[in-house]
């Protein structure tokens, strides 16, 4: 299902990508093997999945438990890297470009998620919201911009 293209979409030729080292920090566990199951949109009430982080990792993980909400990015390691227009109903008759969609068929196939953080077990985030593939890699995990309060001084002039 995720490599099928449909009547109508387009595709681009695409050189293999050279510019970016991502390092996975962690594993993203959920209850959905594939898209077809798969939500389109993470659910604060939705099933909890467990965000295992790696060590080193883990240890960056000190003070997270103070956050009720957190913005996971994770790595669509499933996902064509080569559409760039899509049909999005599969009916053939409406057409989108990739940038105007949340599709998760990107040239860098970059999720992002805002989630409830239910707990932390050791290295593992417990969270509800996630909207990935079981086994998706983790790239970063960062508080919510509208409960974080910078931990840094002022910036001279940023008042």
């Amino acid at each position: 299902m995720q490599n099928r293209l449909r009547p109508g979409e387009e595709t681009t030729d695409t050189a293999e990508p050279r510019d970016a080292a991502l390092h996975f920090i962690g594993r993203i566990h959920t209850p959905w093997d594939s898209r077809e199951f798969c939500p389109r949109q993470g659910k604060q009430d939705g099933p909890e999945c467990r965000i295992e982080v790696f060590p080193p990792w883990d240890r960056a993980l000190e003070g997270i438990e103070t956050y009720g909400r957190l913005e996971i990015l994770y790595w669509l390691d499933r996902s064509r890297r080569d559409l760039i227009r899509q049909n999005p109903k599969g009916d053939g008759k409406r057409f989108f470009g990739t940038f105007a969609l949340r599709s998760p068929q990107r040239p860098n196939p970059i999720g992002t998620a805002l989630v409830r953080l239910e707990r932390v077990e050791g290295n593992v985030l417990v969270v509800r919201g996630l909207d990935c593939l079981n086994g998706t890699p983790l790239i970063d995990i960062k508080p919510d911009r509208c409960e974080f309060t910078p931990k840094a001084p002022d910036k001279p002039g940023s008042e």
